[in-house]
């Protein structure tokens, strides 16, 4: 029941997407595996790319904080809520709201929102962080997590603390340095 919950959540928030304007893919007309580059169109246009690791995280965060919250909860359950959680940033996150925000506060200039492609997949990377961490030792998890945001900030200068930290209070020294790359 639970995972049918979470489908059902995924549509509606394709639906919702849809709604909103968002496009289904990249409007390049290519669909890919991998969109790598930060400062591209094809950012955020792909089935993953740089920022899927920072879902990746939400997930492992979603995993600690509901079995710590919920601990009685079954681990689909809690992972429904996962799920619902990031259905409602996806839809955040691509409101005019985030977007502009984004073009503000980071460097981030061009950005125009998620493919509905991308943010499904978003929405599964963080169901795959969380599944990490059910399965793995918290030391491990916490390892990856660590490796994950290093990473993504040696190799594109962004990350998940930066990112949070950007757009609630951003900071012209790390917007010029992540200007830079």
């Amino acid at each position: 029941m639970a995972f049918a919950v979470a489908a059902g959540l995924l549509i509606a928030t394709i639906a919702v997407l849809y709604a909103m304007g968002r496009v289904p893919i990249c409007t390049c007309g290519a669909v890919r595996l991998w969109g790598g580059g930060v400062n591209t169109p094809d950012n955020s246009q792909q089935i993953a790319d740089w920022y899927s690791f920072s879902h990746i995280i939400h997930g492992m965060i979603f995993y600690a904080a509901l079995h710590w919250l919920l601990p009685r909860a079954s681990v689909p359950w809690r992972l429904t809520i996962a799920v619902a959680i990031e259905c409602g940033w996806e839809i955040l996150e691509n409101s005019p709201i985030i977007i502009d925000r984004y073009r503000a506060a980071t460097i981030a200039i061009g950005y125009t929102g998620d493919s509905i492609l991308n943010s499904v997949s978003d929405v599964l990377m963080m169901a795959l962080g969380f599944l990490i961490a059910f399965r793995l030792p918290w030391r491990w998890t916490l390892a990856l997590a660590i490796l994950f945001e290093i990473g993504t900030l040696i190799i594109i200068r962004d990350n998940l603390a930066l990112n949070i930290l950007m757009l609630v209070s951003p900071i012209d020294a790390i917007r010029e340095w992540q200007a830079a790359l």
